[in-house]
């Protein structure tokens, strides 16, 4: 018998390579989007046929419960989330309800359904904040946005109730990950967008916040594959995910900027206050040696190979859009 998988935020980056991983291993799976007029299905269209959506919203109880007993999966990933850090100081009310509690709900659902199912919270490295070396899974959180800390609530409670209710429950302490699907309110995005626009003569500079921010940048589908992981394992536990590289976010205009013959790519950048957040993180990185020995998971996709393949794919969309 198929194993099912139940994924929030199906219409993220993660949710619609998520998806792909677990059908390819034969899973039936489903998706909950939020109810709209206009499904936003831009990550996730390829699939539709293949996995079942199901309206449903992390801030109702009930449609949680709904969506449990119209999927009833052995496994749920929990990726949704007010997921862009810089947004969380315009919306902090609404990310601690959608990005905190709402793991809680689905936590207190799968523990009323009954059913033996195991969990997957997504967490994320903005926990640790403030950090001066190689994040792992005992590194003190200290998040420094209103979103690493729903995070860490959406975290801790994720522990406490494998604790308290002895469930099946891991965490996955991803760092940044990227990809061509990346929405364009992200920073790295935002770069290879710009960079295609520029490439193509449509836009003159980019303008960004702080280019000498610290960050571990993976590629996503190497990502989701860690989550899945986790869940095979005998013991719930959690793990960073990490590929143990620091690069500056100037490292990556300079690597985005060379895939298009750019080197004095200088020029073509522009530093603006209104991109500076209120309280910064400068340094991210993290060591994911538990996930390696535990998991057998590694990075395969390299820094330079992630930024080629999304730059090549804004230049892409672009010309096939006619221009």
């Amino acid at each position: 018998m198929k194993k099912r998988a139940l994924i929030t935020g199906i219409t993220g980056q993660d949710g619609g390579f998520l998806a792909e991983l677990l059908l390819e291993k034969d899973y039936e799976v489903y998706g909950i989007e939020r109810r709209s007029s206009t499904p936003a299905r831009i990550n996730c269209e390829h699939l539709e046929g293949k996995i079942t959506f199901i309206n449903g919203d992390l801030t109702d109880q009930n449609s949680i419960v709904r969506c449990l007993k119209k999927s009833k999966p052995d496994e749920v990933y929990n990726l949704a989330a007010q997921s862009f850090v810089g947004e969380s100081w315009n919306t902090p009310e609404q990310t601690g309800d959608v990005t905190g509690l709402g793991a809680l709900r689905m936590l207190e659902a799968i523990r009323e359904y009954g059913k033996e199912i195991k969990f997957y919270q997504a967490s994320t490295s903005e926990m640790f904040g403030r950090m001066e070396k190689f994040a792992n899974e005992d590194t003190p959180f200290y998040p420094r946005s209103p979103y690493g800390v729903a995070k860490l609530y959406a975290h801790w409670i994720t522990v406490n109730y494998r604790e308290s209710y002895d469930m099946f429950n891991c965490c996955g302490i991803l760092f940044n990950h990227e990809s061509e699907r990346r929405g364009l309110e992200f920073v790295t995005r935002k770069i290879t967008d710009g960079i295609a626009r520029i490439h193509l003569g449509l836009q003159d500079y980019i303008s960004l916040g702080n280019l000498d921010v610290k960050r571990d940048w993976g590629y996503a589908p190497d990502y989701v594959e860690a989550m899945w992981l986790m869940l095979q394992q005998d013991k719930p536990k959690d793990y960073v995910i990490a590929t143990g590289e620091i690069h500056t976010l100037g490292d990556f205009l300079e690597a985005s900027f060379k895939e298009v013959g750019i080197e004095k790519w200088d020029d073509f950048v522009k530093q603006d206050p209104r991109f500076m957040r209120p309280a910064d993180v400068f340094y991210l990185a993290g060591d994911s040696s538990k996930a390696k020995s535990e998991l057998g998971w590694s990075p395969t996709t390299s820094f330079q190979e992630m930024v080629s393949k999304m730059v090549k794919d804004d230049i892409k969309k672009y010309k096939d859009k006619g221009v």
